[in-house]
C-alpha cells in the first residue's frame, strides 16, 4: 500500500468555504474515480497548514492518477486556491 501526502498552504485571501467545495468536488468527481484509490481525506492544522492524504493500493495506480490529474478541470479548480510554492508531495510505502 502507498500513502501519499500533499502538504500546502492556501493562497492569501483564498476563501476557505470555496476551497472546501472544490476539495469535495475533487473527491467525488475525480479522486474516487481513479483505480486503486482506497481512501482520501483532507485536514487543516491550527496554524493554517493543510494536508491531503491518499491511500493507494499500488504505486502504479498512484502514478497513473498523477499523470491524469494535470489539466483536469476539477483538479485545476482545486489547485487555484493553493499557494503552489508551498506544495510538498511525498509517498510512503507501508511496511506491513
Amino acid at each position: 500500500m502507498i500513502i501519499e501526502t500533499m502538504n500546502f498552504r492556501l493562497d492569501s485571501g483564498a476563501d476557505v468555504a470555496s476551497f472546501l467545495a472544490a476539495d469535495r468536488q475533487v473527491q467525488c468527481d475525480f479522486a474516487y474515480q481513479q483505480a486503486g484509490l482506497l481512501r482520501r481525506t483532507t485536514a487543516r492544522s491550527v496554524d493554517g497548514n493543510w494536508i491531503v492524504l491518499d491511500l493507494w493500493s499500488s504505486e502504479n495506480e498512484a502514478d497513473a492518477c498523477a499523470d491524469h490529474k494535470d489539466g483536469h478541470p476539477v483538479t485545476a479548480a482545486f489547485m487555484s486556491f493553493i499557494d503552489a510554492s508551498t506544495v510538498r508531495i511525498q509517498r510512503y510505502t507501508t511496511l506491513d
